[in-house]
């Protein structure tokens, strides 16, 4: 039997990356999407859309109804400014996966929250401080999360990465979002990474 995975943002860049790896990984994909022009044609046929919201409480359980793993890469593309729409939606998420009765679930944030909130650049501490809200929200949840917070999210081949738990392996500044996608999809079927915070890069 396929294992059946839903994706949110998995038309960001990070995103791509881990609903491909999925699919080659031979799971049942489906999407939660706004708008269906933003779904690359290489996986448009080859995954379910369900058209909706991420702040939508019901369209986000529409989403996760008949689903098994739940996979979070919601981003805000480049847009700093002051936001709470990644954290209502992972709320939206955690609330649907209760209800749902579903307990395996990764997330992306950032590995700024490994820093000091002073130490995080000024350009950086809105998103900090929304990611921080996103940490806080998982770590209160009674489900068998991942939090991945990954160094600056490199558009690079694929190369040797390593993991660590609660801080930074410290190897690097980067990651592949190409390993970053598969990382995310992987670290689901991996008990040692339930309810870990998990700092990850490559191997310089």
């Amino acid at each position: 039997m396929q294992k059946k995975i839903v994706f949110f943002g998995g038309t960001g860049m990070t995103g791509q990356c881990a609903v491909r790896y999925a699919l080659k990984k031979g799971l049942a994909v489906r999407l939660l999407v706004r708008n269906e022009a933003t779904v690359p044609d290489d996986f448009k046929e080859k995954v379910e859309l369900v058209k909706g919201d991420v702040t939508s409480a019901e369209d986000v359980k529409k989403a996760i109804e008949g689903q098994e793993l739940v996979c979070v890469v919601l981003g805000t593309r480049s847009d700093l400014k002051p936001s709470t729409v990644m954290s209502e939606g992972l709320s939206n998420v955690l609330s649907a996966m209760k209800d749902a009765s579903l307990k395996k679930l990764s997330v992306c944030l950032s590995a700024f929250l490994f820093m000091e909130p002073e130490k995080v650049p000024a350009i950086f501490v809105n998103i900090n401080g929304e990611h921080q809200r996103m940490l806080e929200l998982v770590k209160e949840s009674d489900l068998e999360y991942r939090a991945v917070l990954p160094p600056h999210i490199a558009d690079e081949p694929q190369a040797k990465f390593v993991t660590d738990y609660g801080k930074s392996p410290g190897h690097s500044r980067s990651i592949s979002k190409l390993d970053l996608g598969q990382f995310l999809v992987d670290c689901l079927f991996d008990d040692a990474h339930s309810r870990k915070v998990i700092g990850i890069c490559t191997v310089k």
